[in-house]
């Protein structure tokens, strides 16, 4: 795909400013398996901490954004909009960030998933977080995305694990589908041309966005992933931070 001139422009600027460090980057055992093999990118079932559930949605645009999606590979359910708060819709808001347009950018204290549009907006989106979005934090690339991906569980996490074997590199990992931890669509995240193992995917667990939960990266609601997905190129600059550097 040709890179879209926005992002392009922005990848520019990103590239002059200082790489952050190595020791930022999340250590995966897994990393020998190579750029396709997939970080821990999944949801266990334990408690979680968030923000109270909103309301039932009453606005017909969003019930319409939220809606099922049979034309997937996969078919999609609709999302249970009472089941997520209201503030992690997906909507064009006053850019907070100051970054270029094209930039993506997560504030990880926030919950939130900025696309940065020109004339001061931004696409914002919810997300939910796991250990691993909490802990790379810097700026990379999304140099790689993929429909409807596979799942390959790291060595260490197999090691705690050892049902999830099934899955492993060896055995081709986990087909995709809807019970598939990357869900519907995956945005690969780079640094210096080395993969981080950093992932913004897909789940089906709408119930999660705006929550901290026991594993995973950064997740958005299906429907939001595919959204954000046909709005980003590749290559196109991204910025992982906890709040800081916000101008709103």
């Amino acid at each position: 795909m040709n890179p879209d001139p926005i992002a392009s422009e922005a990848l520019t600027q990103t590239s002059r400013k200082k790489s952050p460090s190595r020791r930022q980057f999340l250590t995966l055992a897994a990393a020998s398996a190579g750029a396709l093999a997939l970080p821990a990118c999944t949801t266990v079932n334990s408690p979680s901490v968030g923000p109270a559930e909103s309301e039932p949605a009453t606005d017909t645009s969003y019930l319409s954004m939220y809606r099922a999606k049979p034309e997937e590979d996969f078919p999609i359910p609709a999302v249970d909009l009472t089941k997520v708060d209201k503030r992690f819709y997906r909507q064009l808001v006053d850019d907070p960030t100051g970054e270029r347009p094209g930039t993506v950018v997560v504030d990880t204290r926030s919950y939130f998933l900025y696309l940065v549009r020109p004339n001061g907006k931004a696409m914002r989106y919810g997300v939910g977080l796991g250990r691993q979005g909490f802990t790379w934090s810097g700026e990379g690339v999304i140099q790689w995305k993929q429909r409807w991906p596979k799942w390959t569980p790291p060595a260490e996490m197999i090691a705690r694990q050892p049902e999830l074997a099934r899955y492993s590199a060896e055995n081709g990992g986990q087909p995709p589908g809807l019970d598939n931890p990357l869900g519907a669509r995956a945005l690969y995240i780079f640094q210096n041309g080395e993969d981080t193992l950093y992932r913004l995917h897909g789940t089906p667990e709408f119930w999660t966005i705006g929550k901290a939960v026991s594993s995973g990266c950064v997740r958005l609601m299906n429907q939001d992933i595919i959204d954000l997905y046909g709005r980003v190129a590749t290559p196109t600059p991204i910025i992982v931070r906890s709040g800081r550097g916000m101008v709103g």
